[in-house]
């Protein structure tokens, strides 16, 4: 299944929680309906009361459940913040926390998307770990400190790239709905235990004491209603979406080891992955890596564990798994002495010349977009690497990202750049346009053009921890710089476009959570801009060549209808009109776009790395990421 085939799933699962919910919301009305009958009987009234009744269940549920999703609308950082992370400092030097920055900065490379914001559940010494937010941009996860001490380099790996498979497919946003729905269906149960408890302490008649803890036991009953119901949802979904997560995790760190390793852990240390705070585990026991309740059969949000293992190392035996309870009883693992004594990582792959040119095909292309594997981990160690120090410790200093972001999108031209420095000091002041000028001869001579992307990647974390009147302030800034002049490069102009869309969808996440519905046919003017764009980007003195570039991505995209080639006046800036119509496209809609980009950027079938990098920051602002190299190893 590719990323195109999980996101229509992802969706045909949306609706399938709507239809679980309304039944579940079904089955709680009736139940407070019998037990308003069997309180008033079947009077001359009942049907009033019934339909009083009815309209207030339905309005504490429904008014429940938006105010839950309401209260996660922050994104992947809220979500994290309420159960109990701890945000990985920038500058840290806990060695455990240097090593997951590590980790999650390649695997986030390697898939294309921003670096996720980072968080520790410090009192937590199981195993686990979860990612949540509503789309890569606002991503976060976090990961237990017992996991951190516990796991070595290796299953660090496989548990974080386990959670990227959830942050790629689509899962992290049917997550947080899901735990608003839930707690839509459970809110009688929580209002019922509120009531006995504070019935229970009231110095009332013992009648009245009496007649509310009966109020309070109803409401409890028919709480269980929705928790059984809340349970079985969350089953339902999840299991499948784990194994599925397990099998994406291994294709992306290119070995079974370190995954089957952190599941034989969890499964032989007394801790395993359940966690201390029970009443928020229920909220998140379905994004959780492992088991976090202890929940089996029919509720159990996960598959057994021995099969999971299983499933990675088919000749994997309970006996074994036996010994390695023992072995841990005696003596605890500790990620950091078994990464000692595993030694480092050997020698990285090199990166392409600049001027090297890539085999690729369409259908090649849009199978990576989301679905990098163990060659495309290689590379993006290999990136990450060879940025230069200082690049890499700008990209982390709050006071620098701005200019560093800044500094990436500066032109060549003299008459541009001097437009594009006082568009900067008019904004942000003198200091940062310095800053960011500064910084351009370093970019230019140090940064290959495969670290461009990945070097944004990296600053972006620390870019969205910036109060929001700066934020503001440095999209309208990044606006500016690249429609400075009509002769800004499309990549540069493609560039600053994905950091204004990652750091508007950052700033209020859940108003851009949603799959799209569009067909090809419906935007057939916008295909035609973008194609005529990036065919002419890609043969600017070459016409007819150019021609033939944009009929090869309309071949594949439109192949029926016939629109001719017309590269537009304002050249790049004709594209503000064409992201959010071609955004909103079908999931399986994009993978035909995705193809007929590709064919119009290589319709001779290959394609220079500086053009390779275009494509993957185009499809990156209609999300649909693409790993560092598209030719596979």
């Amino acid at each position: 299944m590719n990323f195109f085939e999980h996101q229509a799933k992802a969706r045909r699962t949306s609706t399938r929680l709507v239809l679980l919910f309304a039944l579940a919301v079904l089955a709680i009305v009736v139940a407070m309906d019998l037990v308003m009958l069997a309180v008033f009987g079947r009077g001359e009234g009942a049907g009033g009361v019934l339909v009083f009744t009815t309209l207030v269940t339905l309005a504490v549920i429904g008014g429940a459940s938006m105010y839950r999703i309401a209260s996660l609308r922050g994104g992947g950082e809220a979500v994290a913040l309420q159960f109990g992370g701890t945000p990985v400092p920038e500058d840290t030097t806990d060695r455990y926390l240097q090593r997951l920055r590590n980790v999650v900065e390649e695997i986030a490379i390697a898939s294309g998307v921003p670096v996720p914001g980072l968080y520790v559940l410090e009192h937590e010494s199981a195993i686990n770990a979860f990612a949540a937010g509503y789309s890569p941009s606002d991503a976060a996860i976090a990961v237990t400190r017992g996991a951190l001490e516990k796991l070595n380099r290796d299953e660090l790996q496989g548990v974080i790239a386990h959670e990227f498979s959830h942050i790629l497919n689509g899962d992290m946003r049917l997550n947080i709905r899901l735990i608003g729905v839930l707690f839509g269906i459970m809110v009688m149960g929580i209002v019922g235990r509120r009531l006995m408890l504070h019935g229970g302490m009231s110095r009332n008649s013992r009648d009245g004491v009496a007649m509310f803890l009966v109020v309070a036991l109803v409401a409890i009953v028919i709480g269980y209603i929705g928790l059984l119901f809340g349970r079985m949802i969350k089953a339902g979904i999840s299991r499948t979406r784990e194994s599925l997560a397990d099998a994406s995790a291994v294709q992306f760190t290119r070995q079974t080891a370190g995954l089957a390793g952190a599941l034989k852990k969890i499964a032989g240390i007394y801790e395993g992955s359940k966690l201390a705070n029970r009443g928020e585990t229920e909220e998140i026991s379905h994004m959780l890596f492992g088991d976090g309740i202890g929940f089996s059969g029919l509720f159990a949000t996960h598959p057994p564990i021995l099969k999971r293992i299983q499933a990675l190392e088919p000749g994997f035996r309970a006996e074994q798994l036996e010994r390695l309870q023992a072995q841990w009883h005696a003596a605890p693992p500790n990620g950091l002495q078994e990464d000692a004594r595993m030694g480092l990582a050997g020698a990285h792959d090199a990166l392409p010349a600049a001027s090297s040119q890539l085999n690729v095909t369409p259908a090649m292309v849009s199978s990576q977009v989301a679905q990098p594997e163990s060659d495309d981990y290689r590379r993006a160690d290999a990136i990450v690497h060879s940025i230069p120090d200082e690049l890499r410790t700008l990209a982390r200093q709050r006071e620098q990202v701005m200019p560093l972001l800044l500094a990436m999108l500066l032109g060549n031209d003299q008459g541009v750049l001097g437009k594009q420095r006082i568009e900067i000091a008019s904004r942000m002041g003198n200091e940062a346009a310095e800053a960011a000028f500064g910084l351009r001869g370093t970019l230019a001579q140090s940064l290959h053009p495969m670290q461009r992307l990945p070097l944004a990647a990296v600053a972006f974390p620390v870019l969205r921890l910036r109060p929001r009147p700066e934020l503001d302030a440095f999209m309208d800034t990044v606006f500016a710089v690249v429609n400075a002049d009509g002769q800004v490069s499309l990549f540069e102009y493609c560039l600053g476009r994905l950091l204004h869309v990652q750091v508007r969808e950052s700033l209020d996440p859940g108003r851009y959570a949603h799959f799209g519905r569009r067909k090809p046919g419906n935007v057939k003017q916008e295909f035609a801009t973008l194609l005529a764009v990036v065919a002419k980007a890609g043969n600017p003195d070459d016409p007819a060549e150019a021609q033939r570039a944009y009929l090869a991505g309309m071949q594949r995209v439109l192949p029926r209808d016939h629109v001719p080639y017309a590269p537009p006046a304002e050249g790049v800036l004709a594209l503000d009109a064409v992201w959010e119509p071609l955004d909103a496209l079908d999931p399986l809609a994009k993978q035909v776009m995705v193809e007929a980009i590709t064919a119009a950027a290589s319709h001779d079938g290959r394609i220079s790395v500086a053009e390779a990098e275009l494509l993957r920051t185009v499809c990156a602002v209609l999300h649909c990421p693409l790993p560092p190299m598209l030719e596979r190893a």
